[in-house]
């Protein structure tokens, strides 16, 4: 159990890590690992009271760029699905699970090419709604939310603040709904103690590299997130 324990906080520190540089991709590390090592509900669960912590501390540490009023919609929906997510099963067959979020990149990435920013804006609402759905039923939105964002124009300091808001919400949804549940025991509390100071020196520094990477190293790290999930959907 205790090797166990030190696997779960070397993974979720460099999730914390990870998702305080780029705004999201936590779950992209934290919830394959944990699903494999405690199963896949109470990995999910884990996961969700870990990020959720640690959406605080990036909250906190990128409050002065939370654009909070073009954001909100977001926020709005993705709590709606995740919630409906955690809630229900999800019959949809993978295959067209894996075509629509390929879709959905192939769109954004010929709408920056080209700018189509109707095109993007528009398509938002829904990949918004499908990230909270798809988050609350296999502890990931995938590339779904980052997109919904990314449509939004903002600069990196002001995506990786909104993607910190919404993740938050989203979680939290998650968690009104998990603990009612059996899944979040006393190995998940005393992990989430021991977590508490590593999520905030991680998201200290993930911040200090978010800063000083300029925007086109923004968009890589981005961009290299948004490719591991649909690498992580394509192989499940």
């Amino acid at each position: 159990m205790l090797t166990t324990a030190l696997i779960v906080l070397a993974v979720a520190t460099l999730a914390f890590g990870l998702s305080a540089s780029a705004g999201l991709g936590g779950s992209l590390l934290l919830v394959p690992v944990l699903a494999l090592l405690l199963g896949p509900k109470e990995g999910v669960a884990l996961s969700a009271l870990l990020l959720a912590s640690n959406n605080v501390a990036k909250v906190v540490a990128y409050r002065a760029t939370i654009p909070w009023g073009a954001a909100l919609w977001v926020v709005v929906l993705t709590v709606i699905g995740a919630a409906l997510g955690a809630r229900l099963l999800v019959s949809t067959p993978e295959s067209w699970v894996r075509i629509a979020v390929a879709a959905s990149i192939a769109l954004t990435l010929i709408g920056e090419r080209v700018g189509l920013d109707r095109l993007r804006k528009a398509s938002s609402p829904v990949l918004a709604f499908c990230a909270g759905l798809t988050s609350g039923f296999s502890g990931t939105s995938g590339p779904l939310k980052g997109i919904a964002l990314r449509s939004l124009n903002f600069d990196r300091r002001h995506l990786t603040g909104a993607a910190s808001t919404v993740s938050l919400a989203g979680d939290a949804a998650k968690l009104t709904v998990f603990a009612s549940t059996a899944l979040l025991d006393g190995f998940a509390g005393a992990i989430w103690v021991a977590a508490i100071p590593l999520m905030v020196l991680a998201t200290a520094i993930g911040r200090r590299v978010n800063s000083e990477m300029g925007e086109r190293g923004y968009t890589i790290l981005f961009w290299t997130v948004m490719a591991g999930y649909t690498l992580r959907i394509a192989l499940r």
